[in-house]
C-alpha cells in the first residue's frame, strides 16, 4: 500500500512540475509577444508610408525578408509586422500597430495556422475573425491591394531532431494538413467575398505525400531560408 501511494506521490509530484514549467513558459512567451507590439509601435515612427507590409503569426514574422529582398532585380521596401504565436483574434486586437500605422499600399497576409491548433478548433470561428480583420482593412485602407496567402503545408510524419512523439501530437493535434487544406478553400473564399486576391505561394515546398518537404522544414511546422527562398520566387509577380 505504501509503495502505490509513493508511486503517485511521485507522479503527481511531476504533474505539478510539468505544469509549473509550462505555466511559465505560456507566461515567458506571451510576454515576448507583448514587447514585439511594443517594438513595433516605436519602430512605426520611423516607416515610410504606403509600402509593403508582410503580417501574420511566426511563419511570417520568420520570412526572412530583409535579406533576401537584396536578392531581387527590383528594390522594395517591405516591413514585417509578424509575430510568433499570434491567433486571429490577437492580429485583429493589434491591427492599429501591425498594419494600420503603416499605412501600406499592399499587405501580405498569413495568420490563422495557429488557430488551427487551438482548443476546440472551429473553422466558422478562424474565418469569422479573418472576415473582421479584412472588413477592417477594407475600411481603413480601401486603395491597399490585399494578398491573403495560402496556408503552408506541415510535416507530422518526419523525424526531426530533438522533436519527441509529446510534442508531435500536441502540434498536430488538429494542425494536419486536411484541415489547413480546408481552410485554404474557405479563406479563398472569404478573399473572393472581399475583392481581395487569394494567393497560392506554395509551389515546390510539398512532396509526393502532400506534406512540407523534410527538408525544409525545422520541425514540421516552420521553415529554413531555402523553403523562403522558393516562398519568395513564387511571390514576386505580386510585389
Amino acid at each position: 500500500m505504501s509503495i502505490v501511494s509513493e508511486e503517485s506521490n511521485e507522479k503527481l509530484k511531476n504533474s505539478e512540475i510539468k505544469s509549473i514549467i509550462e505555466k511559465e513558459f505560456s507566461d515567458f512567451f506571451e510576454k515576448q509577444k507583448e514587447d514585439k507590439l511594443k517594438k513595433y509601435k516605436r519602430l512605426n515612427k520611423f516607416v515610410k508610408k504606403g509600402q509593403i507590409l508582410f503580417v501574420g503569426s511566426s511563419l511570417m514574422e520568420w520570412f526572412p525578408i530583409n535579406e533576401m529582398q537584396q536578392t531581387l532585380d527590383k528594390m522594395y521596401i517591405i516591413y514585417n509586422r509578424g509575430i510568433a504565436g499570434y491567433v486571429t483574434e490577437e492580429l485583429l486586437d493589434s491591427m492599429e500597430q501591425c498594419i494600420f500605422e503603416l499605412e501600406p499600399s499592399k499587405i501580405f497576409i498569413n495568420i490563422g495556422t495557429n488557430d488551427m491548433n487551438t482548443e476546440n478548433y472551429k473553422e466558422e470561428k478562424l474565418i469569422r475573425n479573418y472576415d473582421k480583420i479584412l472588413t477592417n482593412i477594407n475600411e481603413r485602407l480601401p486603395n491597399c491591394k490585399v494578398y491573403i496567402m495560402a496556408y503552408y503545408p506541415v510535416n507530422a510524419d518526419a523525424d526531426f531532431p530533438g522533436v519527441d512523439k509529446e510534442f508531435k501530437e500536441r502540434m498536430f493535434k488538429t494542425r494536419t494538413n486536411d484541415v489547413i487544406l480546408k481552410a485554404n478553400e474557405a479563406v479563398k473564399e472569404l478573399a473572393k467575398r472581399h475583392n481581395y486576391e487569394f494567393i497560392n505561394v506554395n509551389n515546390g515546398l510539398i512532396d509526393e505525400e502532400g506534406n512540407l518537404k523534410e527538408e525544409f522544414s525545422i520541425e514540421g511546422i516552420h521553415m529554413w531560408p531555402d523553403a523562403y527562398s522558393i516562398v519568395l520566387g513564387n511571390m514576386k509577380k505580386y510585389l
